[in-house]
C-alpha cells in the first residue's frame, strides 16, 4: 500500500509538463472613419492574421463608426468602457487598435482595461514582428531603430506615478524626481537612435560599393516586390533553383536575399527578393529599411507580385505603388505578376488575363506561366540592346568572362590579340566595352554604331 502511495505521487510529481507557449488572448479594435480605401473588415482581417503571425489567439473583434478620432480614447468614451469589460469578462492579455494611437490615447485606454492588458496599435504589433524575423545585423538594427523611433514619445507615460509628485509644487517641485528620470530616458534613447543610424550608414556605404560594383560589371538587376504573403520567395526558389527561407505567414522575409538566374540566350541577371508592404506601413520602418528599399530602386526592372486569389489584389497593388512612389522607384519599369493562379478556375483566370494583357499570370508552386515570364524578362533585359564586335586582350580575362556571361555571343573567334566576338550587349556594357570596340572580319556593314555618348565614357578598370 504504501509502495503503490509512493508511485502515485512519484508519477504525479514527474509527469510531463508542456512547454508550448500558450497564446495571449487578444481583442482587435478598428473604428470606420470614411476615408481608407479599405473595408474595415478587411483591415480587421489583416490584423487578426497580423496578430496570429505573432502568436495571438483573437478571441473579439470591437468596431465603431466614427467621424473622427476621440482625441482622448480614440474610440468614443462609451465604447471604451465597453472594451474594459470585455477585456475583463474574456480574460483579454492584449488589445489591439488597427490605427496607430497617440502617446495619450494609449494611456487612457490601458487605465479603462486595467493594467494586466497591455494596449497596442498596429505599429507597435508589426514592429514586434520584425523585431522576430530580422535575421541579419543590417535587418535587426533597422528594427531596432524604428523601435526607438517608436518608443521616445511614449516615455512619459512610462514615469507618470512619478511625474505626478513634481505636479504638486512646493519646495523641490522644479527638480522633480519623475521629470529626472524622463529625461535621462530620453537621452537614452536618443543617444542610441543615434548610434544605430551610424551604424546603419556605414552598412549603407558598403552596400552601395556593392551595388556600384553590379552596375559596373554590366549584370541587369530585377527586384521582387509586393505585399507581403504573396509568394516573393516562392517565385524566387522557382526561377533560381534556390532554398529560401519560405512559409505562410506575414513578413517570413526582411532581409533583401539576392540570387543569379541564368538566362536561355546565355545572360546572367540578379533577382532580388525584398520585405513585402502592407497597408498601413508605418513611415517609420519605410524610413529605417531606406537601405533595405535601396535594392528596388537600383533595379533595372521591378516585377511586382501579386496573390491573383486574393479578393484585395486590386488594393494591394495600390499600396505597394504607393511605397514604391515614397523611395522613388516608381520610375522604373515594371511588370505585374500574378502568382497563385493555380488557386483559381480556368474562368477566373481567362478573366483576369483579359482585364490585365500586359501582366504574367503564374504560379510559383506548380510552375505553371515560369516559362513564360523567363521569356519576359529576357526580352525585358534585351530591351536597347547594342550590337557590336569587340576585340578584347585575353590579359583582361574578367572582361572575357563577362562578356560570355553578361552578353549575348553571336559570334566569336580567338584571334592573336584577343577574344574578336559580335554580342550584343546592355547599354551599361556596351560602355564598358566601347575601349575595345573592333571592325569585324568579313563583314563591316554588321557593325552597329556606337551607343550614344559612349565615346566619352571611360571604362572602370578590369
Amino acid at each position: 500500500m504504501l509502495l503503490q502511495r509512493r508511485s502515485t505521487i512519484a508519477s504525479t510529481r514527474f509527469t510531463p509538463q508542456s512547454t508550448k507557449p500558450v497564446p495571449e488572448k487578444a481583442i482587435l479594435v478598428g473604428a470606420d472613419l470614411g476615408q481608407s480605401e479599405w473595408p474595415l473588415e478587411d483591415s480587421l482581417a489583416e490584423l487578426g492574421r497580423l496578430a496570429q503571425t505573432d502568436g495571438a489567439q483573437v478571441v473579439m473583434q470591437v468596431t465603431q463608426r466614427l467621424d473622427k478620432p476621440n482625441p482622448k480614447t480614440f474610440i468614443g468614451s462609451g465604447k471604451a468602457s465597453e472594451l474594459g469589460v470585455l477585456a475583463r469578462n474574456v480574460g483579454a492579455d492584449v488589445v489591439i487598435f488597427d490605427d496607430e494611437l497617440t502617446p495619450s490615447q494609449q494611456v487612457n485606454i490601458e487605465k479603462i482595461v486595467g493594467k494586466d492588458v497591455k494596449v497596442i496599435d498596429r505599429t507597435a504589433l508589426i514592429l514586434d514582428i520584425f523585431g522576430a524575423h530580422a535575421r541579419t545585423r543590417e535587418g535587426r538594427l533597422q528594427v531596432r531603430l524604428a523601435q526607438n523611433q517608436y518608443l521616445l514619445p511614449r516615455l512619459r507615460g512610462m514615469w507618470g506615478h512619478l511625474v505626478h509628485e513634481q505636479t504638486r509644487g512646493g519646495i523641490g517641485s522644479r527638480f522633480g524626481q519623475g521629470e529626472s528620470q524622463l529625461e535621462v530616458d530620453r537621452r537614452l534613447v536618443r543617444d542610441r537612435i543615434s548610434n544605430l543610424r551610424k551604424e546603419l550608414a556605414t552598412l549603407e556605404k558598403r552596400r552601395s560599393v556593392q551595388s556600384k560594383a553590379r552596375w559596373d560589371s554590366g549584370v541587369y538587376r530585377v527586384a521582387l516586390v509586393g505585399y507581403t504573403n504573396a509568394g516573393k520567395s516562392t517565385l524566387l526558389n522557382r526561377l533560381t533553383k534556390s532554398d529560401v527561407y519560405v512559409k505562410d505567414e506575414l513578413f517570413a522575409t526582411l532581409d533583401p536575399t539576392t540570387r543569379s538566374l541564368g538566362l536561355e540566350e546565355g545572360r546572367k541577371v540578379t533577382i532580388t527578393d525584398t520585405v513585402g508592404f502592407i497597408q498601413k506601413l508605418p513611415t517609420m520602418l519605410v524610413e529605417s529599411f531606406k537601405s533595405t528599399l535601396a535594392e528596388v530602386s537600383a533595379a533595372d526592372l521591378i516585377l511586382l507580385v501579386v496573390d491573383a486569389s486574393d479578393p484585395n489584389a486590386s488594393r494591394e497593388i495600390e499600396s505597394v505603388r504607393s511605397i514604391l512612389n515614397e523611395i522613388h522607384a516608381d520610375r522604373i519599369k515594371s511588370v505585374v505578376v500574378y502568382n497563385k493562379c493555380d488557386l483559381l478556375d480556368a474562368q477566373e483566370r481567362e478573366r483576369l488575363a483579359s482585364a490585365n494583357p500586359q501582366a504574367q499570370l503564374i504560379s510559383a508552386l506548380d510552375g505553371n506561366g515560369i516559362q513564360a515570364l523567363l521569356y519576359r524578362i529576357a526580352r525585358e533585359a534585351s530591351e536597347g540592346d547594342v550590337t557590336m564586335t569587340v576585340e578584347v586582350p585575353y590579359s583582361k580575362g574578367i572582361l572575357i568572362k563577362m562578356v560570355h556571361e553578361r552578353c549575348q555571343v553571336m559570334r566569336e573567334s580567338y584571334e592573336q590579340g584577343g577574344l574578336l566576338a559580335t554580342v550584343k550587349a546592355s547599354r551599361r556594357m556596351a560602355k564598358t566595352l566601347e575601349p575595345y570596340r573592333a571592325e569585324p572580319k568579313g563583314n563591316p556593314a554588321n557593325n552597329a554604331p556606337a551607343p550614344s555618348g559612349s565615346s566619352e565614357v571611360q571604362s572602370p578598370e578590369i
